[in-house]
């Protein structure tokens, strides 16, 4: 009889493919985060790497509210901003996904594309836009501006997170609801929208981190008074490549680190 030993080595290709592919964008991704962190517990005067020293003297001077009061007001602007985008969003995706999952899959079909294209546009292009079309219905540069920027470009991930839950709910929990005498708000308030949560705090969680982190629109929409944390950062450096944006950079990792942890201890699903 013939040898119908498999051939080991297009499996060992894979394996070498795959291992060695994922450790490279691992370390990719891992590594910038490592170097931040590192630089912002220097004892230089300026960003470097690998830093000299180690020392919490830039955490301290980020939290002087006389050395870095305009930090703390662009921090405070960008965490306004970022919360009144969640807002917003959650005013038009949490409806567009209930309607949207009542509709026939054609009709779906054809509007759901023009909710999400927000996200294929580039969002420089889009604040530039944004702004010729302010400036000629006679609105200027502001806070509010923004933040109805930011809800339009950074709104549909809010949408797209609800809508991935709300495919997989089954109507039949609504329609049981009404037929044991609840009205369409009690549903909504008791059924539907606790259903909805977990792709809620999804879509919240990324329509705040996008909109904290955005340089683009708040560049083109943004008025003088209302700087926001990106810029200024960007500002830090091109002045004199000041050690508290790494600082900065260090405290944001780690906010977001424990809102992760936090948001997968919560939406964990629980065993019976």
């Amino acid at each position: 009889m013939a040898d119908r030993r498999e051939n080991p080595i297009p499996g060992l290709l894979y394996k070498l493919f795959v291992f060695g592919f994922g450790t490279f964008a691992v370390i990719y991704l891992v590594a910038p985060i490592v170097i931040a962190l590192t630089m912002s517990f220097t004892s230089d005067q300026t960003l470097k790497y690998p830093p000299e020293g180690f020392s919490l003297r830039w955490y301290e001077a980020l939290l002087d509210p006389v050395r870095s009061a305009t930090e703390h007001a662009a921090a405070f602007n960008s965490l306004k901003i970022a919360g009144l985008a969640v807002l917003g969003s959650l005013l038009f995706a949490v409806p567009a996904t209930i309607g949207m999952s009542r509709m026939r899959k054609g009709t779906v079909g054809a509007i759901e594309p023009l909710l999400l294209s927000p996200l294929v546009l580039p969002s420089l292009v889009y604040g530039l836009a944004a702004l010729i079309v302010a400036n000629f219905i006679g609105f200027q540069p502001s806070l509010w501006l923004t933040v109805a920027g930011h809800v339009v470009v950074f709104g549909p991930l809010m949408y797209r997170a609800a809508s991935v839950v709300a495919q997989g709910l089954n109507p039949s929990l609504a329609e049981a609801s009404t037929v044991m005498g609840a009205s369409w708000f009690t549903t909504l308030r008791r059924v539907t929208l606790p259903l909805l949560m977990p792709g809620i705090l999804a879509g919240a969680f990324l329509v705040f981190i996008q909109s904290l982190d955005n340089v683009s629109i708040s560049l083109f929409l943004a008025d003088a008074e209302t700087t926001v944390l990106p810029l200024r950062t960007f500002a830090l450096i091109e002045e004199s490549l000041d050690v508290r944006v790494a600082a900065i950079s260090g405290i944001l990792i780690g906010l977001t680190l424990i809102v992760m942890l936090v948001a997968r201890r919560v939406l964990a699903p629980r065993q019976a």
